[in-house]
């Protein structure tokens, strides 16, 4: 696989909303929400040009069931493939196009992934930073997605919690400024 970061493309939210249809339509009533995640889903952050996409769903074992949709729509259909609880597709081959992580509602990896794009589009400098490791890494890993990776790890770790943390103290304060009834 070419481990390339390229600028940001006005094409990825419309590619994203092609997929999320594709996506509903093949497995209706099998997935509850469609989110666009990754630096594909953050504007302006430069990115690998792959979209990444997680599914909520009521039930894995459900999800399960429709692999041929996946294969129909031209999916890999990798299982957990490291994280548990988690099922893994992806499109494209080497040249992959979209990945998928589907998990069941209320799944911590899917607070993580949402807090930390919405924290990379809150904080500019974080995502500038985050943009720069990735444009270095990709040009000193030669093509090695894991040495790329792992060069992110510490980086991601350390800003997915400030995530989380940032994305609580936004819901206590928008809950402290509703009307006591």
């Amino acid at each position: 696989m070419i481990v390339e970061v390229v600028p940001y493309s006005p094409q990825w939210p419309s590619l994203f909303e092609s997929e999320k249809k594709a996506l509903l339509l093949g497995l209706k009533s099998v997935v509850s929400q469609v989110h666009h995640i990754g630096s594909t889903s953050v504007v302006g952050l430069s990115a690998k040009p792959i979209i990444d996409i997680i599914l909520e769903v009521p039930s894995l074992t459900e999800l399960d069931a429709n692999s041929e949709v996946f294969q129909g729509l031209g999916y890999e259909v990798m299982g957990e493939f490291g994280i548990e609880r988690r099922r893994y597709y992806r499109k494209g081959g080497d040249n992959r196009t979209h990945q998928i992580h589907a998990f069941e509602i209320d799944d911590p990896h899917i607070t993580r992934h949402i807090a930390f794009r919405d924290y990379l589009i809150a904080h500019p400098e974080v995502m500038l930073a985050y943009q720069e490791l990735k444009v270095r890494l990709a040009h000193e890993c030669n093509n090695d997605i894991d040495k790329y990776c792992d060069g992110k790890d510490d980086f991601v770790l350390h800003h997915e919690q400030k995530a989380i943390e940032w994305v609580n103290a936004c819901l206590y304060t928008s809950q402290m400024k509703m009307p006591i009834r």
